[in-house]
């Protein structure tokens, strides 16, 4: 029934759609830009490079991106954030089909990826504050559900295989299909009405910005999920940054098949987005982020000793639907217990502990398997995810001794 009244709602539905199309080019971009770099170079750092590239400006920018979506009017900072990805969509198409291969343009792609990655910071932390604006506070679950199964089923089940697809036509395609829906989006936002929301006189934005620290800093539950949602982001990111590589090293897939791989995990995580309120109604929020760290630890083990590509699959399933748990919890309970005029503050505050680290781990996972390369490209790489697991484990056993969420 709650999901039949939001569904009235029209504001939300043009919100639901526009995300359905920018997640469908996110997920398209999720295999266009690590396999673009492959054909660059074989480097790993430098291919995780290009991964750090993107999620660099959460380190760098996702305070400031907080400030502004607490000052100006939130609908037209997603407008801006969609429109310039836009344009730089064109530029990666631009690059796609003039760029020789070599250190230089794998450079140039890691700053376009920077550049990208800055503007979905603002966006990103956006929209999240425009959520509770859109829905009641009694809906947020669903709401944030409905969303969730929107980026799996478009960015994660739909994209990776339609951008395996279009690699093999040609690798600028990608780009093409990411500047297009990106136009659909900036229309649908476009028509998106709210009555003005009252705010308070400007501050400075030095005080406007220690205010959201201080918020979150002061309450306990929340500094501890984004410290351990950072560790577990920074581990993340060594997983995911040589993934590419891993697939095409280790189960010999090709374009199309890593874009099957990760719609296979995609799946996953689209059943948790859709079971995931209920079951976290059954089973409290602590437990929702234990089960997405535990399926991430097992998932990594078995990758650091196996190169069965059903067995890998089956697990970057279950590590899905563990993380959508993850998600949903965490996005909830900010939305929920964050005063509306200090949301996007304190989001992006959260996101900066969170979500900062990202950058360097993907890094420190291109540098692992540099540093293994002596036992073998495979060997380093099965090296990468037994560290990897090892590092999860001891998070997974901090998470269930201290972590718990209070409203």
């Amino acid at each position: 029934m709650s999901d039949i009244v939001l569904w009235r709602n029209r504001n939300f539905r043009l919100a639901f759609t526009a995300a359905t199309f920018t997640n469908l080019g996110d997920g398209v971009l999720a295999v266009a830009f690590p396999w673009f770099a492959t054909l660059l170079t074989r480097d790993p750092v430098l291919v995780g490079l290009v991964a750090a590239a993107r999620q660099l400006p959460w380190l760098l920018f996702a305070l400031p991106a907080g400030v502004l979506a607490d000052r100006f009017d939130r609908r037209i900072l997603l407008l801006i954030a969609d429109a310039c990805r836009l344009l730089l969509a064109l530029a990666a198409v631009a690059l796609a089909l003039y760029a020789p291969s070599g250190d230089g343009a794998v450079l140039l792609l890691a700053a376009l990826c920077f550049l990208l990655g800055a503007a979905e910071v603002v966006r990103d932390n956006t929209a999240q504050s425009l959520l509770p604006n859109l829905v009641a506070k009694a809906q947020l679950e669903q709401a944030n559900g409905l969303l969730w199964s929107t980026e799996q089923l478009a960015g994660q089940f739909v994209g990776p295989p339609l951008a395996g697809l279009l690699i093999g036509f040609a690798i600028f395609l990608p780009f093409g299909v990411e500047a297009a829906v990106l136009a659909l989006a900036l229309a649908l936002v476009a028509a998106i009405r709210l009555p003005k929301l009252p705010r308070g006189a400007p501050q400075a934005f030095g005080p406007a910005l220690r205010e959201g620290l201080r918020w979150l800093w002061t309450h306990q539950s929340l500094r501890r999920l984004a410290l351990v949602l950072g560790a577990y982001n920074f581990i993340g990111s060594m997983f995911y940054a040589v993934l590419v590589l891993y697939a095409q090293d280790v189960l010999g897939l090709d374009a199309f098949g890593y874009g099957q791989l990760m719609a296979i995990q995609a799946a996953g995580g689209l059943a948790a987005s859709l079971l995931g309120p209920e079951i976290l109604r059954r089973i409290g929020s602590t437990a929702g982020l234990l089960s997405g760290l535990g399926s991430f630890t097992i998932c990594a083990a078995v990758m650091g000793v196996s190169a069965n590509f059903w067995l890998i699959a089956a697990l970057l399933l279950a590590e899905a639907f563990g993380n959508m748990l993850w998600n949903i919890t965490s996005v909830s309970y900010r939305q929920r217990v964050i005063p509306d005029a200090l949301l996007g503050r304190v989001n992006a505050a959260f996101r900066f502990f969170g979500t900062g680290p990202s950058a360097l781990g993907s890094l420190a996972g291109g540098a692992v398997v540099v540093l293994g390369a002596r036992f073998g490209q495979v060997a380093a790489l099965h090296l990468l995810y037994a560290v990897i697991a090892t590092l999860a484990g001891a998070l997974l056993i901090y998470c269930a001794l201290r972590l718990r969420l209070v409203e």
